[in-house]
């Protein structure tokens, strides 16, 4: 007598089973990322592709920073942070510890090093940020017109005859213009990417350092506010910065008198800038 096989039978069952249920979870997910929040996918895009982000945020030969201004808004606005910080620096009677000066497109602001920092050192000083609050509240009147701040640090050089010690000069002033800028980035007034910070050490004196009242002048921080260009067609900052990274423009790196708001940011830098 013929033995009757035992299960197995309904095998094919499971495995069909099992297939209609991975169709099943297939089709559920293309539904949902049909659905998907644009918001969610951009971000799920540029957590792959950092080039992406640059270029969704404007980064990239794309001027969204002065989408809706006017170049007159612009210079209102520019105007208006420079009459902001007088103010400030004449009612707290500040004026022999803080200058303020305004060219074509751009406020320059020096301040005496001791405004933030005691003797060869960097870190931020309780009364200096009392002063970094009022001129961060000033900048946030005018951020949209912003186009970037340059924090530049300065030593002065203690012996009139030999230079600084060059890693501890650069690393001294390259570290105040640095806590100055994570101190007005903390207080979220502009793009984090129209901050920048640079150290120059000894090398751009506005005085003599063979006395204590020059060298004294030399120990400084500025910053260099630059309003935007919107007439400018290499774009803002930011973009000017993609563009030449890429060598896509040759124009992106050509002269100081046709580079728009870079152009404005060499002229206040090429002379005293500040203490005028």
């Amino acid at each position: 007598m013929r033995k009757k096989r035992s299960g197995g039978g309904a095998n094919w069952m499971d495995t069909y089973g099992d297939m209609v249920t991975l169709l099943l979870c297939f089709f559920v997910m293309l539904y949902s990322m049909s659905t998907l929040d644009q918001q969610k996918w951009i971000a799920l895009v540029e957590s792959f592709n950092p080039v992406a982000e640059a270029q969704h945020s404007g980064g990239v030969g794309e001027d969204t920073a002065a989408e809706g201004l006017t170049q007159q808004q612009v210079d209102d606005d520019i105007e208006k942070l420079y009459q902001s910080m007088r103010e400030y620096i004449e009612e707290e009677n500040l004026s022999t510890q803080i200058s303020v000066t305004k060219g074509d497109g751009y406020v320059f602001v020096s301040f005496d090093n001791t405004v933030f920092f005691e003797g060869n050192r960097y870190t931020l000083r309780d009364e200096g940020k009392v002063v970094l609050d009022q001129i961060a509240q000033c900048i946030a009147e005018a951020s949209a017109s912003v186009d970037e701040i340059r924090v530049l640090g300065h030593t002065a050089q203690e012996d009139g005859v030999n230079p600084n010690d060059p890693t501890a000069d650069r690393f001294l002033a390259s570290n105040r213009a640095a806590v100055v800028t994570v101190y007005l980035q903390e207080k979220n007034i502009v793009d984090p990417a129209r901050l920048v910070s640079v150290g120059y050490g000894e090398w751009r004196p506005v005085a003599e350092n063979d006395t204590s009242e020059g060298r004294a002048q030399n120990r400084r921080v500025e910053l260099l506010i630059a309003g935007l260009n919107v007439e400018n067609g290499i774009g803002d900052d930011i973009a000017q910065y993609y563009t030449m990274r890429s060598g896509e423009s040759e124009t992106a790196g050509g002269t100081e008198g046709d580079a728009g708001t870079s152009g404005s940011l060499a002229q206040a830098q090429s002379g005293s800038g500040g203490e005028g």
